[in-house]
């Protein structure tokens, strides 16, 4: 059987360096976003406590 043409694996690779990083970039901001919001809830629920504690 006859080879078909060469296939172009420089540029699957730089798609999958790509895809890779993307990847990465978002799992980092659904970190950041977690931490954010459970910094926040904290805060939250401190000054729920603090205010609880004030009208007991």
């Amino acid at each position: 059987m006859a080879k078909g043409p060469e296939k172009n694996t420089k540029n699957k690779a730089l798609h999958t360096k790509l895809l890779n990083r993307k990847k990465a970039k978002l799992q980092e901001e659904k970190k950041e976003k977690a931490l954010r919001l459970k910094t926040l809830v904290a805060k939250i629920n401190q000054k729920k406590n603090s205010s609880e504690s004030d009208i007991s």
